[in-house]
């Protein structure tokens, strides 16, 4: 399937490793220039490398704190300069620490508020004026199955995630007569750096093995198994295509089958 993106440019924050990296891979396959965003320089320019030479489209390593406002800003003025403009912006950052509604100070909430939310604020409001000049662009939030399902410890996650996807609800009614589409995915447990954290938090506070914390997310998701980057990816980059033109408004979980709900 040609999902028609052939030459777009996608900026995909957090794409140092996990599901940012694998989204900014799948993404190049598809044949679109690609912009890596994270704090890690040295790795992203590596996997820019490595992804220009086997995809054959360029790609821009870009080294920025997407959760400092000065930092973001800088990334996109440093993008709109190599390429002009954005088409396909994934906002994805990594998660805030885990912990009970007590644990966390003022000081916590606003910078979950700064990783979360403003960053996508910001590097929206960035690109979207040229999205609504071209009348093409996707919006894609990385969200959580904590946004439908919350997930214990996890309260400023599920809150401020919740915020995002109300956020991209609103906004795909406002551009929607431009051609851009604005969607929200949820992942689920998947193998990731951030889910091994959670894991050994987990098994700390439980006093168990790390293992133990896999085996009981495996028990609750119906195919008995936690997800892999690629298959989170895949619908990222149909999401981005031109196929999916009139999908727009949603958050489409990846999950497994983990939420329950019919809706």
């Amino acid at each position: 399937m040609d999902l028609g993106i052939r030459g777009r440019v996608a900026f995909v924050g957090g794409s140092s490793s996990g599901l940012g990296l694998a989204v900014a891979r799948e993404l190049a396959a598809e044949g679109a220039n690609v912009v890596l965003v994270a704090r890690r320089g040295d790795v992203i320019t590596r996997e820019a490398e490595a992804i220009a030479a086997l995809h054959s489209v360029r790609v821009l390593p870009v080294m920025a704190d997407l959760s400092d406002a000065a930092s973001a800003r800088d990334a996109v003025a440093r993008v709109l300069d190599e390429f002009g403009g954005v088409d396909i912006l994934v906002n994805n950052t990594g998660g805030p620490p885990a912990g009970a509604f007590e644990v966390h100070d003022d000081e916590a909430w606003l910078r979950a508020y700064h990783l979360l939310l403003r960053s996508a604020l910001i590097l929206t409001r960035a690109f979207l004026p040229g999205m609504k000049e071209r009348r093409w662009g996707r919006v894609i939030n990385i969200t959580s199955i904590a946004v439908k399902q919350p997930v214990d410890t996890l309260i400023l996650s599920n809150s401020m995630r919740a915020a995002v996807t109300g956020f991209a609800r609103t906004l795909a009614n406002e551009v929607g007569s431009f051609g851009i589409t604005v969607n929200n995915v949820m992942p689920g447990y998947t193998r990731t750096d951030r889910l091994a954290s959670l894991a050994a938090g987990i098994a700390e506070r439980g006093g168990h093995d790390v293992a133990d914390a896999y085996a009981k997310w495996e028990r609750e998701i119906p195919m008995g198994r936690v997800g892999e980057p690629p298959e989170f990816a895949a619908l990222v980059a149909f999401l981005a295509s031109d196929r999916a033109s009139y999908i727009t408004g949603t958050s489409v979980p990846v999950d497994g089958g983990w939420i329950r709900s019919l809706l």
